[in-house]
């Protein structure tokens, strides 16, 4: 037990000595979250751009352009220089251009036959996602209009009854994702390297010439992880919370339980990793093609769901995409076990696998 202790507490001074690994496994994410918080955080609404011109400048004009302005789908940027306006869209810098033509108020005057007020639409050919979602937004302020004119009465009518939901943002999103991008390279990559490079100055030879046990220098291992782990997620939620308002709507002893799993899980691999590497020169690289298809895939920074059917299928059975999902659940939905279950036995199964193979290619020399 001495042995245990003394070794967990000469791994956290190490940590702690290391200016290096206290940059790039704490700092590092902290200044990463704080500008992607900053830049994308809020989440804007606004999806679409509309550049409007109103070359008509009467009375039904403006309405229109009120009604239109009060969709919260688009962001309307009004200007006078229609010619401009689709130079810049052939550029790629406009997405829709509204234009509302010259006679507009005077046609909406005539009889209903007579009637032949509209309103143009220029989109990009390329981009037809775009012009349906522009003609959608219009029709629907069109239609309203085109109502009141008629004085049209509708027979069956929508009952709509609205239900909250969490107000949840891309930061929302990002926290749970940094939080485990830390525990992935800080046990991933960091045990590969550490333990490569004990083994390579023969300080891991040393170690088993003495009485100490593998086991206690094992556990040692994870104690000084598990610690340096939970302080650095702390920091972390502490520093979204202060900065951005985050929130834990879960369980804390369940989002420590995940990050338990996580660590665990990646330090086995890393233990793997560090087997099979020769020299710490080689451990990095082979942890990079290991860490840096997760870390773009593994649902960090971009939802899962948005990704092709067959490559969610593959990204399903990375350990990272379940850490992440978990601690996502934990933190904006307040999920409990009954539900993340699963996400926890992966996780299990990956860190007794992992560790079982760790275990018979680990070598001391």
């Amino acid at each position: 037990m001495k042995a245990y202790l003394q070794l967990t507490l000469a791994q956290l001074r190490l940590f702690s000595r290391n200016r290096q690994v206290l940059f790039w496994s704490l700092f590092f994410p902290i200044i990463f979250m704080v500008m992607l918080g900053s830049l994308f955080g809020s989440g804007s609404t606004s999806s679409l751009k509309i550049f409007l011109v109103d070359q008509d400048q009467s009375a039904a004009s403006k309405s229109f352009v009120a009604k239109l302005q009060e969709t919260k789908s688009a962001k309307i940027v009004t200007g006078t220089e229609t010619d401009q306006a689709l130079k810049d869209l052939k550029h790629g810098e406009n997405e829709l251009i509204v234009v509302i033509p010259k006679g507009y108020e005077t046609a909406l005057t005539k009889p209903i036959k007579e009637a032949n007020a509209h309103i143009q639409l220029y989109y990009d050919e390329t981009n037809l996602t775009t012009k349906q979602t522009g003609e959608y937004l219009l029709n629907a302020v069109v239609d309203n209009i085109s109502k009141e004119k008629t004085d049209y009465k509708p027979i069956v009518t929508v009952q709509s009854e609205g239900v909250q939901s969490l107000n949840l943002q891309y930061i929302d999103f990002l926290v749970p994702g940094i939080v485990a991008m830390m525990i992935m390279s800080n046990n991933l990559n960091g045990v590969a390297g550490q333990i490569a490079s004990w083994r390579e100055r023969g300080i891991l030879r040393r170690l088993q010439s003495t009485p100490l046990h593998a086991y206690s220098f094992i556990a040692a291992q994870i104690t000084a992880r598990l610690i340096l782990n939970a302080s650095q997620a702390t920091i972390v939620l502490l520093v979204a919370n202060l900065v951005f308002h985050t929130q834990v709507r879960g369980s804390w002893a369940l989002l420590l339980m995940f990050v338990l799993l996580g660590t665990l899980t990646f330090m086995s691999i890393g233990f793997i990793i560090a087997s099979l590497a020769r020299t710490p020169e080689s451990a990095g690289p082979i942890a990079g093609i290991i860490s840096f298809p997760m870390l773009f895939l593994g649902g960090l920074f971009f939802p899962i769901n948005n990704m092709p059917n067959w490559v969610q299928t593959i990204i399903k059975l990375f350990p990272i995409a379940h850490l992440s999902t978990s601690m996502r659940q934990v933190m904006n939905v307040g999920e409990g076990l009954a539900t993340l279950w699963p996400q926890a036995l992966l996780l299990g199964s990956w860190m007794v696998v992992a560790f079982v193979i760790s275990s018979f290619t680990f070598k001391w020399e």
